[in-house]
C-alpha cells in the first residue's frame, strides 16, 4: 500500500470514529434529555395495531415534543420497534424519550380504579361501570345473562355474584374483564370460607351461604351486630321458621318500591317475600362483603331468634316473639302504615 493510500486509509477510519463518537454522543444526549410537554401529566393512547412510526405520531399529537426521527432511530437501534404495546399510556413532566420508550415496550399503562361496593345489586354495580371515564365500555346493550355468558358464567344469575373490592386496572381496560375479575375473586373467597366454615350450620352449599351473606349484609353494617344476625337466620332456618327479612321483601318489589315497606307488602307473595315462603330466597339479593360471608360461616354463639333496629345503627336482639315485641314498640313506636 503507498503512503499516499495509507494515509488516505487512516484518514477514513479517524472519520469513521469520529462520526461513531458523535452518534454516540447524540444518542446519549437524545436518549437522557426531557421531552418537553405543556403539562405535568400527558395522556396518550397508542391504538391497537400502530406501527413505530404511528405510536410516535399519536404520542406527539398529544402534546409530547421529540424528534420523532431520532426516537425511530433509537428504537430500531436497540432492536425494540417491534415491542410497542397499544394502550393508554401517561406521561410526566421529566420523562426522557428512553423512559418513554421502556414505557410503552413494558406496556407500562396509565392505572386507574373503581370502587364495588358492600350491598350494590348488580344494576348498581353496571352503573358504576357505565359511568367510569376510564373504561371500555363493552357491556352497554348487553342483558345480563349475556355479560354472564361473557365473562365464563353462563347461566348463572349475576346478583351477588361479584366481590366488592377496589380494582386497579390499566385505562381503557374492558368492564367485562372487571367484572371476571371481581365474579372470579368471589367465586374463590367463597369457596375458601365455605370450606373452613363451622361445623352443623343448616346450609347445603356454598350458593346458599352466599345468599345468606347477601341478607346479612343489607340488614346490617355493624360489624359488631353481623355474627348476631347470621345466627339468627341460622337458628330460624334450624327450626323452620320464616326468615321474615325485609331487604328480601324489597328486593323482590324491584323498582316499585318507592322507599316505604309497608303491611300489605309484606302480605304481597313474591319468589323473595320471606315473610310469605318458607327458607332462603331464590338468588342473593345484593353483593356481600367479605365481612357477611365471614358471619355467616362462623355465626354467633346465641339462641335469639329475633332482632330489630334500635334506629341507631345497632340491633336489639330476643329469644322470645313477646321480648321482641316489646323491643319493636319501644324502638320502632310507629310501626308500618
Amino acid at each position: 500500500m503507498s503512503v499516499f493510500m495509507w494515509k488516505l486509509f487512516k484518514a477514513a477510519v479517524l472519520v469513521v470514529v469520529l462520526a461513531a463518537v458523535a452518534l454516540t454522543g447524540w444518542m446519549l444526549w437524545f436518549v437522557s434529555a426531557p421531552v418537553k410537554q405543556a403539562q405535568e401529566i400527558v395522556e396518550f393512547t397508542i391504538e391497537p395495531g400502530s406501527a413505530l412510526r404511528a405510536a410516535v405520531r399519536q404520542m406527539q399529537a398529544a402534546g409530547l415534543e421529540f424528534s420523532g426521527g431520532s426516537f425511530v432511530l433509537l428504537t430500531r437501534v436497540l432492536g425494540r420497534a417491534g415491542d410497542i404495546k397499544a394502550g393508554v399510556y401517561e406521561a410526566r413532566r421529566g420523562i426522557t424519550p428512553m423512559d418513554l420508550l421502556d414505557k410503552i415496550t413494558r406496556g407500562d399503562y396509565a392505572q386507574a380504579s373503581l370502587i364495588i361496593l358492600e350491598g350494590w345489586t348488580f344494576k348498581q354495580a353496571r352503573r358504576a361501570l357505565d359511568a367510569h371515564p376510564h373504561v371500555r365500555h363493552d357491556t352497554l346493550g348487553l342483558s345480563d345473562e349475556e355479560i354472564m355468558a361473557r365473562i365464563g358464567a353462563p347461566g348463572i344469575y349475576p346478583e351477588g355474584r361479584f366481590f366488592p373490592d377496589t380494582y386497579v386496572f390499566a385505562k381503557g381496560t374492558s368492564d367485562l374483564e372487571i367484572l371476571r375479575r371481581a365474579y372470579q375473586a368471589l367465586e374463590r373467597r367463597l369457596a375458601q370460607a365455605w370450606a373452613g366454615r363451622a361445623e352443623g350450620l343448616p346450609l347445603k352449599s356454598p350458593e346458599e351461604a352466599l345468599i345468606l351473606a347477601s341478607i346479612v349484609e343489607k340488614e346490617t353494617g355493624r360489624e359488631e351486630d353481623r355474627a348476631h344476625i347470621a345466627a339468627v337466620f341460622h337458628n330460624r332456618l334450624r327450626l323452620g321458621m320464616l326468615l321474615q327479612t325485609d331487604p328480601s321483601v324489597i328486593y323482590g318489589i324491584g323498582e316499585r318500591f318507592d322507599g316505604n315497606l309497608r303491611k300489605q307488602d309484606l302480605r304481597t307473595d313474591t319468589p323473595y317475600n320471606t315473610y310469605t315462603r318458607p327458607g332462603l330466597p331464590p338468588t342473593p339479593i345484593a353483593l356481600p362483603g367479605m365481612a357477611a360471608i365471614e358471619a355467616v360461616m362462623h355465626p354467633a354463639d346465641t339462641d335469639a331468634l329475633y332482632f330489630v333496629a334500635r334506629g341507631d345503627g345497632t340491633s336489639h336482639f330476643s329469644r322470645t316473639l313477646d321480648e321482641h315485641n316489646r323491643a319493636v314498640n319501644r324502638y320502632q313506636r310507629n310501626g308500618r302504615q
